[in-house]
């Protein structure tokens, strides 16, 4: 069994579902990154400008970086119940969310397999392990470590789990050479439902997502007021939106739980009642969504969200509940609220 081989084997055994390793080396796609990201479709996420040279070649943060270890981590869970996903006095949480943080999961078993690469290769070959948190574009080395493909979507695409996959990896100093895992000619073809699909069209072309529509930036990453265009569009998500995931013929056919079992459907945090959240405030906020993913947005995105929702319900059972959050002490609470009373009521 060659070095590869046996990482790959370990990080099954420690629990992660696919893993590969690949050289590392500058990416081919620099010339799509850069065009991206002076296209303005990164919107309010300057950090992916501020560290561009290094996602670009991660060699530029780690010089002595020579192989990458990817692993992917599914996270599919059943669909939940169509009476409460479907529910317009609900709001909608990306199945990524539906439990604990996966950095929480994530990082202490990349820890590991980290531990016995180094055990491996010896204490000279350093390392660094990131969940979504390093200068690495993640879906160019899984591609390369034989993990997938990259869909129509900008999703990862597995043949074996579809796209609700986790991504993470490990730069190390070791000479690991490169999996045997093969994805032939796996491709979206000419399918394009996931564009189709997409509320707001952000999916501007086939693996070009303008962050400034997407309902998943929007929801968690953007402070303040969305923009009044696009409040319709969102339906009653309320952090992050599964739409061009669960319409990919990939995901319908082979997404699939895997080993790890720590998310699952649960109405409280899945598919909140929207009068409970425009209820909260930070203190309930926090202790609602300790440890899980949501915590990202703060009070003031998610009730901002929920107020979103809330308008596009119809239900005047809100009106007095947006009366109160018009007085509200975050600015972005209070002018979407005004907003829902005047024109989403």
């Amino acid at each position: 069994m060659d070095l590869a081989e046996s990482i790959v084997r370990e990080a099954e055994r420690i629990g992660f579902d696919m893993a590969g390793t690949a050289a590392v080396e500058a990416s081919p796609h620099a010339g799509a990154l850069r065009r991206w990201l002076a296209s303005g479709h990164a919107a309010g996420m300057s950090w992916m400008a501020a560290r561009e040279t290094e996602r670009v070649d991660p060699r530029t943060a780690m010089p002595e970086a020579k192989s990458v270890i990817v692993v992917g981590l599914s996270y599919f869970s059943e669909n939940p119940p169509p009476e409460m996903w479907n529910d317009p006095c609900r709001g909608r949480v990306a199945r990524y969310a539906w439990g604990a943080d996966y950095h929480d999961v994530m990082l202490p078993m990349l820890k590991e397999l980290e531990s016995f690469v180094m055990a491996e290769t010896g204490a000279k070959a350093f390392s660094r392990a990131y969940v979504d948190t390093g200068p690495v574009l993640e879906r160019d080395v899984a591609e390369r470590a034989g993990l997938g493909f990259t869909g129509k979507n900008t999703n990862l695409i597995s043949r074996e789990f579809g796209s609700y996959v986790f991504i993470g990896e490990i730069l190390t100093a070791a000479e690991i050479g490169n999996s045997k895992l093969e994805m032939g000619k796996s491709s979206c073809g000419a399918c394009a439902r996931c564009l189709s699909a997409c509320p707001t069209g952000a999916l501007a072309e086939p693996r070009v997502l303008d962050a400034r529509k997407c309902i998943s930036y929007l929801t968690i990453e953007h402070r303040g007021v969305i923009p009044v265009e696009l409040r319709r569009a969102m339906g009653n998500w309320i952090f992050g939106c599964d739409e061009c995931q669960q319409v990919c013929p990939w995901v319908i056919q082979h997404a699939r739980r895997g080993k790890q079992r720590f998310l699952k459907f649960s109405a409280d945090t899945c598919a909140p009642r929207l009068d409970e959240l425009l209820a909260m405030d930070d203190g309930a906020f926090r202790e609602r969504f300790k440890g899980t993913p949501v915590l990202r947005t703060k009070r003031s995105g998610l009730v901002r969200n929920a107020i979103i929702a809330a308008a596009n319900s119809g239900d005047r059972r809100f009106f007095q509940s947006l009366e109160k959050l018009a007085c509200d002490p975050d600015s972005a609470i209070r002018e979407t609220a005004k907003w829902a009373m005047a024109d989403g009521q």
